[in-house]
C-alpha cells in the first residue's frame, strides 16, 4: 500500500528536494509502521483472555502430576473413571 500510495503522491505532486527514492521509500516505511501497530494491537487483543478449554486440558494432561494438587487430582481422576464407565456401559 505504501508503494501505491507514494507513488501517486510522487507523480500528483512532485518528489520533493530529497529525489524520488527517498520519499517513495519514506511513505513505504510509514505505511508498514501503521500497519505494524495495529496487528500488535490486534495480536494483543486477540491473546489477551484466558485459554480455550482445549488448550486447557491439552495444559492439564501435560503438566507434571507432582504440581497438581490433591483435589485437582482426584477430581480428574472420578472424570477418567466416569468417562471409562459410560464407554463401557454403552458398548
Amino acid at each position: 500500500m505504501g508503494f501505491l500510495f507514494g507513488s501517486f503522491s510522487i507523480l500528483r505532486g512532485g518528489a520533493g528536494p530529497r529525489g524520488v527514492l527517498p520519499t517513495l521509500s519514506q511513505y513505504m516505511l510509514g505505511s508498514a509502521a501503521t500497519f505494524s501497530f495495529f496487528l500488535a494491537i490486534g495480536s494483543v487483543i486477540r491473546n489477551d483472555g484466558e485459554l480455550p478449554p482445549h488448550l486447557a486440558a491439552a495444559r492439564m494432561q501435560l503438566a507434571s502430576p507432582i504440581m497438581r494438587s490433591r483435589a485437582e487430582g482426584w477430581s480428574s481422576m472420578r472424570q477418567q473413571w466416569a468417562t471409562e464407565q459410560q464407554k463401557r456401559s454403552s458398548q
